[in-house]
């Protein structure tokens, strides 16, 4: 092998993947994440942004808890994504984030649009400094009709550039319906 085709082979080893995991409510965007975490043998963070702000949420939390290895490290953070992801990154590590859209929801919650910008400023700087491979799950809502609400409006569009930003940084991109990966990058 070339001295060029070496150091080229050992770059894009060294690179690690920013992997975008998109899918509407119940197309087995979580399930396949995780599926992709636990296969590559690698210690697991898993970063859970949802709050249990209700009962039913609640379920939900206890329910997805329960889908994932025990011997997975969990990190909760509603807000603060960046941050925990400097705190998480190491090489041989895969992080799992699930998922962006409660993540932005927590944001809009807020009312304070200096954080929500600070926050998404943050996210997109630190994701190409990281060293471990990350996936990220999010929910498309954007296929929908346009509903009559202004924050339901604002989240919808918020989503939409969300998405579109990390899928330029994100070198793979899986669009998930009825359960089938489909790849886009």
């Amino acid at each position: 092998m070339s001295g060029f085709r070496k150091l080229e082979s050992n770059i894009k080893n060294m690179m690690s993947v920013k992997h975008l995991v998109l899918g509407g409510a119940r197309s087995g965007k979580s399930r396949y994440a995780q599926r992709l975490a636990e296969n590559a043998g690698r210690e697991v963070v898993y970063i859970a942004t949802a709050s249990a702000g209700d009962a039913e949420m609640h379920a939900r939390i206890e329910r997805h808890k329960q889908q994932r290895p025990n011997h997975w490290k969990l990190v909760e953070e509603s807000i603060y994504l960046a941050d925990v992801l400097r705190q998480q990154d190491a090489a041989n590590r895969i992080v799992l984030i699930d998922c962006l859209t409660l993540w932005l929801s927590n944001l809009l919650g807020k009312e304070d649009e200096a954080l929500w910008m600070n926050e998404c400023n943050k996210l997109f700087a630190v994701l190409p400094q990281l060293h471990c491979d990350l996936i990220m799950v999010s929910n498309e809502v954007g296929q929908g009709i346009v509903p009559a609400n202004a924050l339901a409006r604002r989240f919808i569009d918020e989503a939409g550039w969300l998405h579109q930003r990390l899928a330029e940084i994100c070198n793979r991109v899986t669009f998930m319906l009825a359960g089938i990966p489909q790849t886009l990058k």
